[in-house]
């Protein structure tokens, strides 16, 4: 007898659990969350190194997938659930590899939060991914050096989007400075 249609479907994903380090929680974007990710998207500071603001037309769509998507985490401080900004993590993002994204909000820049919060998010999907790429600007110096100080290599160079680009990739196994003891 054949399978019926429901049994012949890939199974749906168990959703992650959150993600928490010392002062954060990675988590799902909510509803709630959506006018601080709406200041991602448009704020020209974050957007320098990412192609600049987002259109209205896109943002709407974006809100409408953002909540509950797997990959997107809002970045949350555990002391009073602010949030700070999103890391992605998508599973096969470049060239089948995982790749990890990231945006922060400029007021929280600085107190290495991003750095935090991406070291986490890499170290958890090497748990299961056999590695982890970022890429960005190489004019992004703050981002490269975010990056390294996360574990991840330089690889790579190219031009994408009219730009200079830097990819980074750490492969499972290699140390993760931001859990290592002091």
């Amino acid at each position: 007898m054949p399978p019926s249609p429901s049994s012949a479907q890939d199974p749906v994903p168990a959703p992650r659990r959150p993600l928490r380090t010392e002062r954060l929680l990675l988590r799902s974007v909510r509803g709630g969350d959506l006018p601080a990710v709406t200041r991602l998207w448009t704020d020209p500071d974050v957007r320098r190194h990412l192609g600049g603001p987002v259109t209205g037309s896109v943002i709407r769509i974006r809100q409408r997938r953002i909540v509950g998507a797997p990959g997107f985490h809002a970045v949350v401080r555990a002391e009073d659930g602010v949030l700070l900004g999103l890391v992605t993590v998508e599973d096969g993002g470049r060239d089948g590899e995982t790749e990890v994204s990231y945006q922060f909000l400029p007021e929280h820049w600085g107190h290495g939060y991003a750095r935090e919060a991406v070291g986490a998010a890499v170290a958890r999907a090497l748990e299961t991914a056999p590695s982890v790429v970022a890429v960005t600007q190489e004019a992004n110096h703050r981002s490269r050096r975010l990056l390294e100080s996360v574990g991840l290599e330089h690889a790579e160079s190219f031009v994408e989007w009219d730009a200079h680009q830097v990819l980074y990739r750490r492969r499972a196994g290699r140390r993760n400075p931001c859990t290592e003891e002091l």
